[in-house]
């Protein structure tokens, strides 16, 4: 029995998420924001929302994190 892979978000998805910005934002609009889609996470630029996201697997994300975070 196989099941079906996580679904990619869709444009109205994104248009609704609950974004957020990283703890270390100033406040200024200069930091990136991040939307949790369970298998997959989208990222944008706080300072221009209306650009379309990168959407990203979960797992790059993690990966994407630990190498900067170094």
């Amino acid at each position: 029995m196989s099941t079906a892979p996580p679904r990619r978000p869709r444009t109205d998805d994104l248009e609704t998420a609950s974004w957020r910005k990283s703890s270390y934002s100033g406040g200024a609009n200069d930091c990136v924001e991040m939307a949790d889609f369970g298998s997959y996470a989208a990222i944008r630029d706080s300072k221009n929302p209306s650009l379309p996201p990168l959407v990203l697997a979960r797992t790059a994300v993690d990966e994407l994190l630990k190498a900067v975070s170094r």
